[in-house]
C-alpha cells in the first residue's frame, strides 16, 4: 500500500495537486473577482479546470513509463468525469455555502471530453507510441 502511494506521488504530482485544488475551490467559498461579471464565467472555470486536469493526467500517465493500456486510457477518460460528479454531489449534500448544479457537471464533462480530444490529437501528431 505504501509503495502504491509513493508511486502515485512520484508519477502523478501535478495531477494530485490539481485534484486537491479543484476539491478545495469546489467546496469552499470561491473568491469574489471582477470576472464574476462575465456571463457564464463559472461554467468556463469548470470547463477549464477539468480540461486541464484531463490533459495533465494523460501526459503524466504517458510519462510514467507504464505501458499505455486500455485500462489506463479508460482511467484518464473516466476518473476526471467521475470526480466532477462527486464534487457536484459533495457541493449539494455536504456544504451550506455551495450548491450542486447539473450545468456545472455538464461543463466538467465537456472539459474532460475536450481534454481527451486534445490528448488524442497530440498522440497522433507527435507520435505518442506506447
Amino acid at each position: 500500500m505504501r509503495i502504491a502511494i509513493t508511486n502515485y506521488l512520484k508519477n502523478y504530482p501535478l495531477t494530485l495537486i490539481l485534484v486537491a485544488a479543484i476539491w478545495y475551490l469546489s467546496l469552499f467559498t470561491p473568491p469574489q473577482t471582477r470576472l464574476d461579471d462575465i456571463r457564464f464565467i463559472d461554467k468556463w472555470a469548470h470547463f477549464g479546470m477539468y480540461a486541464l486536469l484531463t490533459l495533465v493526467f494523460g501526459v503524466e500517465a504517458y510519462r510514467s513509463g507504464r505501458p499505455v493500456s486500455r485500462r489506463l486510457k479508460a482511467a484518464v477518460c473516466l476518473l476526471p468525469a467521475l470526480m466532477g460528479g462527486l464534487v457536484e454531489l459533495a457541493q449539494a449534500y455536504c456544504t451550506d455555502n455551495r450548491t450542486g448544479d447539473w450545468f456545472d457537471f455538464l461543463a466538467n464533462g465537456v472539459g474532460v471530453i475536450i481534454g481527451v480530444v486534445i490528448l488524442f490529437v497530440w498522440r497522433r501528431l507527435f507520435l505518442w507510441k506506447k
